[in-house]
């Protein structure tokens, strides 16, 4: 598929009566493991990709390591990648469209657009966010790419402002985001089926929930009404931790159980590299 094709495609696979499972990739490896396993399209992880190069989450990575990474993704696999450029790379519009820019560089044809500062979690006022996002919208119609943008809200995720408006401001920033240009709203940090419930029937757009721990299974969120469902960080965050009781078992034990219990086949890991696209 071309560029255009992917965003296409990308599109039709979050919309009503579809079903997203999107899994994050952090690295060429991790994608081409996702994409073998059968995935039709693979999201970033900006925290996975953040501590992979050595970062801390939260735009410490700059735009252009970033999109090293995103672009490397994005020529080892078949698959449309959308690409989470967490906060934008920068607190203005004009940040933002030159981050979209980068973005359709990379190949990629999506992307998630938070709208928290990375300062104590507070977030961007809906009309600043509103105008960013519009940023996104325009930078995209300007390079003719049907860019699938998924609004994130961090409402939930930060727990921003009273409990008792926390709805309602997130539906309002919602409904707000979808007329500035996004396609899909991402509302991190709700996992009670009461509150996804109300989401997807207040917010007029397909609806990206984050699985997480005590999170439904993915069967239960789509049976609920959610449109697209991703992981974030979390399978780089097994890995990291993986890692780390081979580091131990090794160090401490001089013993190897943990890398023959999740050895990869040598010769596989070769050959995922040597398909052409």
């Amino acid at each position: 598929m071309t560029q255009h094709e992917k965003a296409d495609f990308l599109q039709r696979l979050q919309q009503q009566g579809h079903s997203l499972l999107l899994p994050n990739a952090w690295d060429a490896a991790s994608a081409r493991l996702f994409e073998e396993a059968g995935f039709q399209a693979i999201g970033t992880t900006s925290a996975g990709i953040a501590f992979s190069q050595g970062y801390s989450d939260g735009q410490a990575i700059s735009r252009d390591e970033m999109m090293r990474v995103i672009a490397r993704i994005v020529e080892v696999v078949r698959v449309p990648v959308t690409a989470d450029i967490e906060a934008g790379y920068g607190p203005t519009p004009k940040d933002v469209a030159e981050t979209i820019r980068a973005v359709i560089a990379t190949g990629a044809v999506g992307i998630n657009l938070e709208d928290n500062r990375g300062v104590s979690q507070l977030l961007y006022t809906l009309d600043e966010q509103v105008e960013r996002i519009a940023a996104a919208r325009k930078a995209a119609d300007d390079a003719s790419l049907a860019l699938v943008i998924n609004a994130r809200i961090d409402t939930y995720l930060y727990q921003v402002g009273e409990e008792a408006t926390r709805m309602e401001e997130t539906i309002q920033r919602a409904k707000a985001y979808l007329q500035a240009g996004a396609d899909s709203i991402f509302v991190p940090g709700v996992i009670d089926p009461e509150y996804i419930q109300i989401l997807v029937r207040e917010i007029p757009a397909p609806l990206n929930i984050m699985a997480s721990p005590g999170a439904p299974s993915t069967r239960e969120l789509f049976a609920l009404g959610v449109n697209r469902v991703s992981i974030g960080g979390a399978a780089m965050l097994a890995t990291m931790g993986l890692v780390r009781d081979i580091a131990h078992e090794l160090h401490e034990e001089g013993t190897y159980q943990q890398i023959s219990t999740h050895s990869y086949d040598f010769a596989i890991a070769s050959q995922l590299f040597q398909q052409e696209k």
